[in-house]
C-alpha cells in the first residue's frame, strides 16, 4: 500500500499533452513516482485510492524563476516598488539583503515553497544569488534541506555577484564573491545534489546574477564549467541593463551574451522586457529560453513581453513569480492569471494573445523544457505523477466547468489546489501540507523574521 495509487473517476484530467488531451470521468493509476495508467474503470486492486469524482487535475506548474531569499521583505509600504525608480528601490532594499543569514535562508524558502506547492506548482527553480558573510555558502543547502522537509522538486541555482559598486555594479560590496570561491562552491554543489535522472529531486543551476554586477571571466567561466559537468545555466537579462551594457561594452546584452557563449539550449533568462524583435530570432534559432515574471513587469510599470511574436520566433517562454522584493507572493496559479491577463490587454495589437489554456502550457510543457525535465511537465504514461488537482464542486465554479482546459487562468481559479501530488507523493491535500508541522513551522519561521530583520530595521518593518 502506497506504493500503487488510483485516483479513481477524476470529472476531467487535463493532459497537457501533444494532443491537447482531456479525459473525462477518468482514473489515473500512479506506480511509485510513475503514472502507469489513465483511463476509465482501470483496476484498483492493491491501490491506495483517490476520491477525484470532484476534481480537475492538471500537470504540475513549474516555477522557473524566483528569489526565495526575499520572502521576508515583502508587504512593505515604506519600501513601495511601486512607486519607486529601481534605483532607488536597490538604495533600500539591499542593506536588508546584507544583514540576511542561514536561518532567514531557510525559513523564507520553506515559506515560498509551502505557498508554491498549496497552489499546485511541483517543480520550483530559485536564483539564489543572496551570499553574505552571515549566510556563508550554506544557502543551497538550506534550501536543499526546506525542499526535502516539503517534498518539492527543486532546481537551484547557484548565483553570485563578483564586481565591485565602484566599479558599476548595484549591489553592496559585502554580498560579493570572487569568481573562484563562486566556481569553486558551484562544483561542492553539484558534487552533493546535482542528480539529472528520471524522477529527480534536485539539480544545479549555474546562474551568475546579471551582467552588470559581475565580471565577464564569471559569466566565461561559468560557461565553461557548466559545459564541462552538463549542468544548466541562468540569469537576468532584458531587464533595464542594456543602456549600462552599451556604455560599458558598447554592444547590447544578448549581443555580448552570445559573443561569450552564454546562449544555447542549455540556457535561459528571465525577464526579457527589453529584447527586441531582431533579437527573439537570436534567442529561437539557439534555443535560449526565457522565464516572464508577470508581477514584477506589472508593479514596476515595466514592458509585458510578447509572447505571440516571441513563440512564432521559435522562443521557449515559461513562468515564473520572481523574488517577493517584486512580487510579495509566491502563488504561481496568479502569476498565470496576471500573466493571460496582460498578454489580453495588448491582444488588439499584437495579433492575437495566447488563450488561458496556452499560457497553463506555458507554465508546465515550457516549464519543463526550460529546465530541460522529460520526465514531467505533462500527464502522460510513464511521466513522473506531479499534478494538482481544484475542487470543482465549489458554488463560485457553477457554469465554468464546460471548459476544463481554459478554466484557470481565464476564471481565475488561483486559490489553494484541493490536492498537490509530486512523484506520486501527496504532499498538500485538504488544506494541510503533509509533511510537516504548518503551524510550528510558521511561528518559527516569524520569529527568525523578527530575531534577524524586524528588530534590525524597526523603521521599515513598523
Amino acid at each position: 500500500m502506497g506504493q500503487k495509487k488510483l485516483i479513481r473517476n477524476a470529472r476531467a484530467i487535463v493532459s497537457c499533452d501533444a494532443l491537447d488531451t482531456v479525459y473525462y470521468d477518468s482514473d489515473v493509476l500512479i506506480e511509485g513516482y510513475q503514472i502507469k495508467q489513465i483511463g476509465k474503470n482501470l483496476s484498483s486492486e492493491g491501490c491506495e485510492i483517490i476520491d477525484g469524482s470532484s476534481y480537475f487535475i492538471y500537470p504540475g506548474l513549474v516555477n522557473t524563476h524566483h528569489h526565495f531569499f526575499q520572502t521576508f521583505v515583502r508587504n512593505l509600504i515604506t519600501i513601495d516598488y511601486p512607486n519607486l525608480l529601481v534605483v532607488d528601490w536597490l538604495d533600500l532594499i539591499y542593506p536588508i539583503f546584507a544583514q540576511i543569514d542561514s536561518e532567514v535562508i531557510y525559513y523564507s524558502s520553506l515559506t515560498a515553497m509551502a505557498d508554491l506547492l498549496k497552489h499546485g506548482c511541483t517543480t520550483a527553480f530559485d536564483h539564489q544569488y543572496c551570499y553574505t558573510k552571515k549566510t556563508g555558502k550554506s544557502a543551497v543547502d538550506r534550501q536543499m534541506e526546506a525542499a526535502s522537509a516539503l517534498g518539492i522538486r527543486y532546481h537551484a541555482g547557484r548565483g553570485c555577484n563578483t564586481l565591485e559598486k565602484s566599479k558599476g555594479s548595484t549591489i553592496p560590496d559585502e554580498m560579493l564573491e570572487t569568481t573562484d570561491e563562486f566556481l569553486k562552491d558551484c562544483e561542492r554543489l553539484i558534487k552533493a545534489y546535482h542528480n539529472p535522472g528520471p524522477n529527480s529531486m534536485s539539480q544545479i543551476v549555474l546562474a551568475p546574477c546579471q551582467p552588470i554586477n559581475s565580471y565577464e571571466e564569471t559569466f566565461t567561466e561559468s560557461v565553461a564549467l557548466a559545459r564541462k559537468l552538463g549542468v544548466r545555466l541562468h540569469t537576468h537579462l532584458g531587464e533595464g541593463e542594456n543602456p549600462i551594457m552599451l556604455e560599458r561594452m558598447g554592444k547590447r546584452t544578448l549581443t555580448w551574451a552570445q559573443e561569450i557563449g552564454f546562449t544555447g539550449k542549455d540556457v535561459w533568462y528571465a525577464h526579457g522586457w527589453e529584447l527586441q524583435p531582431d533579437e527573439y530570432a537570436v534567442m529561437g534559432k539557439s534555443g535560449t529560453a526565457l522565464s516572464h515574471c508577470p508581477a514584477p513587469a506589472v508593479l514596476g510599470g515595466f514592458p509585458i513581453i510578447d509572447i505571440p511574436a516571441m513563440q512564432r520566433a521559435g522562443m521557449t517562454v515559461s513562468l515564473g513569480c520572481d523574488g517577493s522584493a517584486t512580487n510579495d507572493s509566491s502563488n504561481l496559479l496568479d502569476s498565470l492569471r496576471m500573466a493571460y491577463l496582460a498578454q489580453s490587454y495588448h491582444s488588439k495589437i499584437r495579433e492575437g494573445a495566447p488563450s488561458s489554456y496556452e499560457m497553463l502550457k506555458i507554465a508546465t510543457v515550457n516549464g519543463a523544457k526550460t529546465l530541460g525535465r522529460e520526465d514531467i511537465g505533462s500527464l502522460e504514461v510513464g511521466k513522473a505523477a506531479d499534478l494538482f488537482a481544484i475542487d470543482v464542486s465549489r458554488l463560485e465554479l457553477a457554469g465554468t466547468l464546460h471548459d476544463p482546459k481554459n478554466l484557470l487562468a481565464r476564471c481565475g481559479a488561483t486559490g489553494e489546489a484541493a490536492l498537490t501530488m509530486v512523484g506520486g507523493q501527496v504532499v498538500f491535500q485538504d488544506g494541510r501540507l503533509l509533511k510537516v508541522d504548518e503551524q510550528q513551522l510558521a511561528c518559527m519561521a516569524e520569529e527568525a523574521c523578527t530575531e534577524r530583520l524586524r528588530t534590525q530595521f524597526p523603521t521599515i518593518f513598523g
